[in-house]
């Protein structure tokens, strides 16, 4: 029996790897009945006679973190990648992606494209704009020229032993932006949709790609983005700023609303903490307050 971690799926086959060999497996057949199906980013023991025949998943290890889109479990860093034109950049949708991945427990970037397509007034306001997410906590890549080698290596640099995935608006140029990484990988792109502001799904699927001592994983976008794996009563908790001066509101549990002596509406006030975060913040609220639970219909 050996373990490894599984970097594609695909047709009912598993690939896993394990010590720099790459070996092809299917699930047994009882995790069908038991409702069990293999990620890719899983940990799992298999056994295999070689590389060159299927093998078997026997176990699936304890999972840290699991995405919903898509289904891809064990991610360490998640690269969000945003437009700064065609799609237009958008501060709701970067809040919208960053808040799901606190709820992951992932370390979060931010790697702004199209840079090289607007004016420098208009690249210095975007780049105000991430200076206060790389203030509180999150990593920025916003080269003023696109895909230099300077910055191409700067993102490699956060490959190493780590699970990493990138993903984002569809249309910024994740895949133009892996194949700047690594030429070879030649992954499809697909040009914009001018009159939807959005561009094309090329990303079929999930694969993790052996890139600079780690795995680098390309994802499918997102035209829009719902509230993801967070509720009203958690979403306080995904703002890390708000975790971090919230300690100095009177009561412990305060929403930051309509809350007295509240030490992150005043720091608003004071522009400690971005207008547009605490705005983001309250529309959430009130997407999360007009959900409806979703009830299964009994068989």
């Amino acid at each position: 029996m050996q373990t490894g971690q599984i970097i594609r799926a695909l047709s009912g086959f598993y690939d896993v790897k394990s010590e720099n060999k790459i070996y092809r497996t299917r699930a047994r057949g009882n995790f069908r009945k038991r409702k069990i199906t293999p990620l890719v980013g899983d940990f799992v023991e298999f056994e295999s006679e070689s590389e060159t025949e299927s093998g078997y998943i026997l176990a699936i290890l304890a999972r840290k973190n699991e995405m919903i889109r898509p289904p891809v479990a064990n991610i360490d860093n998640a690269v969000v990648i945003v437009s700064a034109v065609e799609p237009a950049f958008s501060l709701n949708l970067l809040d919208r992606f960053l808040i799901y991945i606190e709820s992951l427990h992932m370390q979060g970037l931010v790697y702004l494209t199209k840079t090289d397509m607007i004016s420098d007034q208009q690249y210095q306001k975007i780049s105000d704009y991430l200076a206060y997410y790389a203030k509180i906590g999150y990593s920025i890549f916003a080269p003023r020229k696109a895909f230099t080698p300077e910055i191409i290596a700067a993102i490699e640099a956060t490959f190493p032993n780590k699970t990493t995935v990138f993903t984002g608006q569809t249309g910024a140029g994740k895949s133009t932006l892996l194949n700047h990484i690594d030429p070879k990988l030649n992954l499809a792109t697909a040009a914009i949709s001018q009159s939807l502001n959005r561009g094309k799904h090329t990303t079929r699927h999930i694969e993790l790609i052996p890139l600079n001592d780690g795995l680098v994983g390309d994802t499918p976008g997102f035209s829009s983005l719902g509230l993801l794996n967070v509720t009203i009563e958690t979403l306080v908790d995904r703002f890390p700023e708000f975790r971090e001066i919230g300690q100095g509101c009177k009561f412990r549990t305060c929403q930051h609303v309509m809350e007295p002596q509240c030490a992150v509406k005043e720091a608003v006030d004071n522009g400690e903490i971005m207008q547009s975060r605490y705005t983001n913040y309250l529309q959430f609220r009130a997407e999360l307050k007009d959900t409806r639970p979703v009830y299964k219909k009994s068989k």
